[in-house]
């Protein structure tokens, strides 16, 4: 299983995409409809519009990647309830999302700030 260190900047593209495109098209798209840098430390994510499909675009210093992964039988919980055309999300909940894991509806605990222990 591949995995993505926790620094990297992960941005997901809202709307589905043509998966004709091919890397040359997603980095025009990064860089042009996203507004941010294809070369920079970011994983960007896009769907199909069947949401069976998932494609990875990212660069490490001397070229593009582009992964993808086809479910068989499922769909990708992909975030609908979000306005923004472009989303953050952290290098786990990219991970859960690839695992099938609806990000939406998981919710952590909040994280609390004491002034002593007593």
């Amino acid at each position: 299983m591949f995995r993505l260190a926790a620094e990297v900047q992960v941005y997901l593209h809202r709307e589905t995409i043509d998966f004709r495109i091919g890397i040359n098209g997603l980095a025009i798209l990064v860089e042009q409809a996203m507004h941010l840098d294809p070369f920079g430390r970011s994983v960007f994510a896009f769907c199909n519009r069947r949401r069976d499909r998932i494609r990875l675009l990212f660069y490490d210093r001397s070229g593009f990647w582009l992964l993808m992964k086809r479910l068989e039988a499922d769909r990708f919980a992909w975030p609908r309830g979000q306005q923004q055309a472009v989303v953050r999300l952290s290098t786990e909940q990219l991970h859960w999302l690839l695992d099938g894991i609806d990000i939406e509806a998981v919710r952590r605990h909040p994280a609390r700030q004491y002034l002593s222990v007593g």
